[in-house]
């Protein structure tokens, strides 16, 4: 676990009661039926949950497929034959 200074803590407090000021004030200056269609908005994404987790995929699979025009190269083919004498 990590230790903080007192002034780190007390720095940290007190943005964040400065934060939750500045959410209050924003929620204040929202017009009636906009500030519950967002709070309806906010209780749903709660009911809803976190995202369950992605489908594993096989080992050595890139996470994220490449960019347009950045795809990897085809293995190449060794259709040549050796030289057999010099």
């Amino acid at each position: 676990m990590t230790k903080h200074s007192k002034h780190e803590r007390e720095q940290r407090a007190a943005q964040t009661e400065l934060v939750r000021q500045q959410e209050a004030a924003w929620f204040a200056a929202l017009p009636v039926d906009v500030a519950k269609a967002h709070t309806r908005d906010v209780e749903a994404a709660r009911a809803r949950g976190p995202l369950p987790p992605p489908p594993l995929q096989e080992p050595g699979t890139a996470p994220r497929p490449p960019r347009p025009g950045h795809e990897p190269k085809p293995p190449k083919d060794d259709t040549r034959t050796r030289r057999s004498s010099y």
